[in-house]
């Protein structure tokens, strides 16, 4: 069963908050596209197993996204896909490079290396949650003898966990070191739509360009945190890489017997490009938060906010007492770091609600 990171004293005898918008973009409900989509979908008897229309329509919307005949399965949660995808390019005796941050690496569990039969995690850094090519080099030419797990995939993550988002040039960057020393790229898209509808608005890339035409070979592709309720689709854009990946999902627990439940989400949201302007608006509700918080002279930025996540410092006791007024966020790094997430159903008075807060908790009123 999965658990929360504790929550602070002045919560633990607290009834849940009904403010609970800077924790995650995990606690916002389903959107209605893909809520009007499942219901659609609940209507008569269907095949199992995928073999469906919804599943039908929304793998083919998938490779209209991404202009490419791409192959595509559907799964339960991002663990499962990052894992199972990772799997899909690692022999047990192969590794995979990272982030130090990336989620494969910090709250996986060890699923990687469990699904791949012990495939090793190597870290590699980067300033903002972004991997640099010269450090990803350097990891894999640590060592080349074969007493040292041989580098296999690369693993990106976008949009990053620090909220930043890779361009287009940087990608190719980082595939290019990648095909140099024959590793695959996987790209873990949890936040996949906040950075494309980011990249969008600035005319940064279209979903193409950002995947496979620069040289991604898989996506794992976020629904969760888009609006959709437990469904993420594992996109190969090197088909071959997808071979006997049906088998892996059944074997992992991840083939849906009732598999338009999560398919037909996707095709309520991809049909009209509600998933870009959900993701949009998370977006623009942290670029809200940030400009009021910009002018909070105890609070500090640490990163440009690029997507929907803004990350900030402050004092301790100040993130104490925003706790006790029930609000519910993470501190992220050391002890005065803190995530906030804003999400697709986050509104303008939740943002303007909060810094009102902060400003009186940490004496600075307007």
């Amino acid at each position: 069963m999965a658990t929360s990171p504790a929550a602070p004293a002045a919560d633990r005898n607290r009834p849940p908050a009904a403010n609970q918008v800077l924790a995650s973009d995990n606690t916002a409900g389903i959107c209605p596209e893909a809520w009007a989509a499942l219901e659609a979908a609940n209507r008569g008897r269907l095949p199992s197993y995928g073999n469906d229309e919804w599943t039908a329509r929304a793998c083919d919307l998938l490779r209209t996204v991404f202009e490419t005949d791409c192959e595509v399965f559907f799964v339960f949660n991002g663990t499962a896909a990052n894992s199972l995808a990772l799997a899909a390019l690692c022999q047990s005796y192969h590794s995979v490079i990272c982030h130090d941050y990336a989620h494969v690496e910090t709250d996986e569990c060890g699923a990687p290396e469990f699904f791949s039969n012990g495939t090793k995690i190597l870290v590699a850094t980067g300033a903002d949650g972004k991997l640099d090519p010269a450090q990803v080099e350097r990891v894999i030419l640590k060592r080349t003898d074969i007493h040292y797990p041989k580098p296999r995939a690369l693993s990106l993550t976008q949009s990053t966990e620090w909220g930043t988002v890779y361009t287009v040039e940087e990608l190719r960057g980082l595939t290019g070191v990648a095909r140099r020393h024959g590793l695959a790229v996987q790209m873990d898209g949890a936040r996949f739509a906040n950075a494309a509808a980011a990249l969008g608005a600035r005319g940064g890339g279209s979903p193409a360009d950002i995947t496979w035409r620069a040289g991604v070979d898989v996506l794992c592709f976020g629904g969760t945190k888009n609006g959709m309720n437990m469904t993420e689709a594992v996109v190969f854009f090197n088909r071959e890489l997808a071979r006997e990946f049906d088998y892996r999902c059944k074997q992992a627990g991840q083939l849906a017997s009732k598999m338009r439940f999560l398919s037909s989400q996707w095709a309520g949201m991809l049909q009209d490009g509600a998933w870009l302007r959900r993701a949009g608006h998370a977006n623009a509700m942290a670029a809200r938060l940030a400009a009021a918080l910009q002018a909070i002279p105890q609070v500090r930025i640490l990163v440009e906010p690029e997507v929907n996540a803004v990350f900030v410092e402050m004092d301790p006791a100040a993130a104490e007492a925003l706790h006790g007024r029930g609000w519910h966020f993470y501190n992220f790094i050391g002890a005065h770091g803190y995530r906030l997430m804003c999400s697709w159903d986050t509104r303008e008075s939740d943002v303007d609600t909060f810094v009102a807060d902060l400003r009186q908790v940490v004496g600075g009123r307007a």
